[in-house]
């Protein structure tokens, strides 16, 4: 009997070990890119998707702040990177195993294309952070990123309102910055992995803004209006400049859009 998306998503969530987790992720994306896997949603998406035993997770608000230069802030940077990239990978596995069913078959290839591609990108930058003499799980992280997948879980609007319109689009206005930063450390190996992951994120961010305009259309809703209000019923923090204007509006994000909100 052939196995279903749902039962593979669900195995790749609840893998603990980011080695296996970044395996089984692509080998979800590869098996249903390639017909291996049913289109039935016979199997729950857990709660809270498998950690390891480390890093530590800690609140926001208890993490130690992050030194601006020398080897300890370079390694506090990357780790905080390999830290969003990781839990990112269980974002799209659980947008497309959640959500799947009722949104369609190319929606489920568009986000576990999005996981294939965070794990790669976690892959990159743990390899970089071992360069450095370090490794992912050598510094303590913040447990907040699953928090909007959770408050979202019954609201596929919600999720793609929060998850690649706001957060994602957030990473393409800081890592620009970022670039600059590893590179006049003489980083340039850095750089150009920062580069690839922000021509991805582009991509990911394009995805979620087309799902969301289908979703709205079903609904008769305008989607700029239904945006905004699920933005404001479920992010808690605040879209404030500068934007990246060039790479939003690359992935589908009007200037009007999110400036209403600033």
């Amino acid at each position: 009997m052939q196995t279903t998306i749902a039962a593979a998503i669900r195995a790749a969530l609840l893998e603990c070990d980011p080695h296996a987790k970044v395996m089984a992720a692509r080998k979800v994306a590869r098996d249903w890119r390639l017909g291996r896997l049913a289109f039935a949603f016979d199997a729950a998406m857990p709660e809270t998707p498998g950690r390891p035993d480390a890093p530590e997770l800690l609140p926001p608000g208890k993490m130690p702040r992050r030194k601006g230069g020398g080897e300890r802030g370079r390694i506090a940077l990357w780790h905080a990177l390999a830290h969003i990239e990781f839990v990112a990978i269980d974002l799209a596995l659980d947008m497309a195993g959640r959500f799947g069913e009722s949104m369609g078959r190319q929606f489920v290839s568009d986000f576990l294309k999005v996981a294939a591609d965070e794990a790669m990108h976690f892959s990159l930058i743990d390899r970089h952070l071992r360069t450095q003499g370090s490794h992912y799980g050598a510094l303590p992280a913040h447990d907040g990123l699953w928090s909007a997948a959770h408050e979202t879980r019954g609201d596929v609007g919600g999720r793609l309102a929060v998850v690649p319109m706001v957060l994602e689009a957030r990473a393409l206005d800081v890592t620009p910055a970022a670039i600059e930063r590893v590179r006049t450390m003489g980083d340039e190996r850095g750089a150009r992995i920062l580069e690839r992951i922000l021509d991805d994120e582009i991509a990911h961010v394009r995805f979620g803004a087309n799902h969301f305009a289908d979703h709205a259309e079903r609904l008769g809703d305008e989607p700029g209006e239904l945006w905004k209000s699920l933005v404001f019923r479920y992010f808690h923090g605040s879209v404030k400049p500068p934007f990246n204007d060039s790479a939003r509006l690359a992935a589908g994000l009007s200037r009007d859009l999110y400036t209403a909100l600033a």
